[in-house]
C-alpha cells in the first residue's frame, strides 16, 4: 500500500476547497428556490386575473342580455379592377289572380257567341279549336249544357271545363300560347233491379205501376216484339218480369239501365229472353236456348193508331167494287217515321201508280218489302242503297189512292203476297257456338232469378 501519497496530501487545501464547493452549491439553489417562487407567483397572479376578469363580463352580460360578442373576422381585399357590382334583386312576379265564368248554353248558342257574350279574346278561340281532334265536340252544342271558364285578371283564358253530360267533360288548359284538350270520363255504379206486374188495362200503365219508366217499357216491347204484337195482341191478365241496371254516380241515380232478362206471358204463351256480351263486345237477347230473339224481320214497320185495313178480300172505298187487298194498311198521322222491317237494298222509289209515293226494299234472294202512299222520302234514300232493319226510310201520308193518312205495306215471298201480321218471319242467326257454353251458364243464373221474380208476382196476384 502506498502510504506516501497519502501522509503527504496537503488536508488544508482540500478542506478550504470542499468549503467553496459547498457555498456554490448554496447559492444554486438558492436561485432554483428564488425563479420556483416568481413563475409560480406570476401563475397564481395571472389566474387571479382571468378568473375576475370573467366574473366582471359574467356581472355585463347579467346587467345588459342583448349585448352581443363581436370576433374580428379576415375580409380578404381586392383590388378595384376585382370589385363585383351586386346584382339587384329579382322582382317575384305575383301569381295572377284567376276567376271562373259559368255558362249555361241557351238555344241556338255557339261557343263564339258564348266567347263575345263574355268579353273573351276570339284569338284565343280560334287556338282552342285548333288543339286537338277532342275539341270538335265544341262546335256542336245543346240548350242546357254547361262551360265553365277560368280567366285570369288580363281576362285571358287559362282554362276550360265543358259538360258534356253528366258522366263524360272536356276539359282544355293552358299550356304557355297553346292549349291542350283531353276528354275525362266518370265510372257509374252499376245495380241491378226487378220489377214484375198484371196487366189490367196497358202496358205502359202496368209497367209505370211497378216503377218501371217509359224507356224500359219500351224497351221490353221491343225485345218481345218479333213474337208478340203489342198493339193487337195485348190481353188483360198479361203478366211481365223484369231484371235491369241501373247506373249511379256518386250515390245518386242518372238512369236506367239495359234489361239484363225478362219473361213475357201473353195470352198462356210464356217467352223469355236472355241479354249475352260476347267476348267481341256484340249484345243482343237470345231464348234460353241460344235462338236469337231478333227475327230478320220486324212485325210492324211504324208506331199506329190502328189498323184500317188487313189482308184480303175488301170492298175499295176509292173504287167502288170488292178487291183483293195486298197488304195491311196502318193508320198514322202524317210524317210519322217509317222504318224498313229487315235489311236489304232499295231496289225501287218513286211515285207508283195507286201506291203513290213507294219503296221496295229487296231482302236476299227470297224476300221483299212494299212501302206506299208516303208524303216523303228519308234523305238520302236511292236506288241500290243498303239500309238496315229499323232504318227510317220515310215519313206517312195520303199519296196516291187513299182516304187518309196511312201507311200501305205489303210482305212478298218469292214475289208471292203474304199477310204481314200472320207470315212466320225468319230467324236471325242463333249464338255463337263459341260463346254457347258461356251463355248457358249466364243464362242459368238469370233464369233462376227471374223464378224468383215471378214467386213473388204469383203471390201478389
Amino acid at each position: 500500500m502506498d502510504y506516501k501519497s497519502f501522509l503527504t496530501k496537503d488536508f488544508k487545501n482540500n478542506g478550504v476547497a470542499s468549503q467553496r464547493s459547498r457555498r456554490l452549491k448554496i447559492k444554486r439553489r438558492h436561485v432554483v428556490f428564488v425563479l420556483i417562487t416568481v413563475i409560480t407567483t406570476g401563475l397564481a397572479l395571472s389566474l387571479f386575473s382571468l378568473d375576475a376578469k370573467a366574473k366582471r363580463y359574467a356581472q355585463t352580460l347579467n346587467d345588459d342580455p342583448l349585448k352581443q360578442i363581436v370576433l374580428p373576422i379576415h375580409v380578404p381585399t381586392t383590388s378595384p379592377q376585382e370589385t363585383v357590382q351586386a346584382e339587384p334583386p329579382v322582382a317575384v312576379k305575383p301569381e295572377p289572380q284567376a276567376n271562373w265564368i259559368e255558362v249555361k248554353v241557351k238555344s241556338g248558342d255557339s261557343l263564339a257567341a258564348i266567347f263575345k257574350r263574355n268579353h273573351l279574346d276570339a284569338t284565343e278561340l280560334h287556338n282552342i279549336m285548333q288543339s286537338g281532334e277532342e275539341t270538335k265536340k265544341l262546335r256542336y252544342l245543346n240548350p242546357g249544357q254547361t262551360f265553365r271558364i277560368q280567366v285570369d285578371e288580363d281576362n285571358s283564358v287559362q282554362s276550360l271545363v265543358y259538360e258534356i253530360n253528366p258522366l263524360e267533360s272536356l276539359n282544355v288548359h293552358r299550356d304557355g300560347d297553346d292549349f291542350l284538350a283531353s276528354y275525362h270520363h266518370k265510372d257509374v255504379e252499376k245495380r241491378m233491379n226487378h220489377a214484375s206486374a198484371v196487366i189490367k188495362s196497358s202496358l205502359f200503365e202496368a209497367g209505370r205501376d211497378a216503377g218501371l219508366s217509359s224507356q224500359l217499357v219500351m224497351e221490353l216491347a221491343h225485345i218481345f216484339g218479333w213474337d208478340i204484337d203489342f198493339a193487337l195482341d195485348i190481353r188483360e191478365g198479361d203478366s211481365f218480369s223484369v231484371i235491369y241496371e241501373e247506373d249511379y254516380l256518386n250515390g245518386s241515380k242518372l238512369n236506367d239501365g239495359a234489361i239484363l232478362a225478362a219473361e213475357f206471358t201473353n195470352q198462356g204463351h210464356t217467352f223469355r229472353a236472355i241479354r249475352y256480351k260476347d267476348a267481341s263486345g256484340r249484345s243482343d237477347y237470345y231464348d234460353p236456348n241460344g235462338n236469337s230473339m231478333r227475327k230478320a224481320f220486324l212485325r210492324t214497320p211504324v208506331d199506329f193508331r190502328r189498323i184500317s185495313s188487313g189482308f184480303g178480300m175488301r170492298f175499295h172505298p176509292i173504287l167502288n167494287r170488292m178487291r183483293m187487298h195486298t197488304g195491311v194498311d196502318y193508320a198514322a198521322p202524317v210524317g210519322t217515321p217509317i222504318k224498313s222491317t229487315g235489311d236489304g237494298k232499295i231496289i225501287f222509289i218513286g211515285r207508283k201508280g195507286g201506291y203513290g209515293k213507294a219503296i221496295i226494299i229487296k231482302h236476299g234472294g227470297v224476300y221483299s218489302t212494299l212501302y206506299g202512299h208516303m208524303s216523303r222520302f228519308h234523305r238520302g234514300m236511292r236506288v241500290g242503297k243498303f239500309v238496315k232493319q229499323g232504318q227510317v226510310i220515310g215519313y206517312v201520308g195520303s199519296t196516291g189512292r187513299a182516304t187518309g193518312p196511312h201507311l200501305h205495306y205489303e210482305f212478298r215471298i218469292n214475289g208471292v203476297f203474304r199477310n204481314p201480321l200472320t207470315v212466320k218471319l225468319p230467324n236471325a242467326n242463333p249464338i255463337n257456338s263459341a260463346y254457347k257454353q258461356d251463355f248457358e251458364a249466364h243464362a242459368q243464373t238469370l233464369l233462376s232469378q227471374l223464378a224468383v221474380v215471378n214467386s213473388s208476382l204469383a203471390l201478389n196476384r
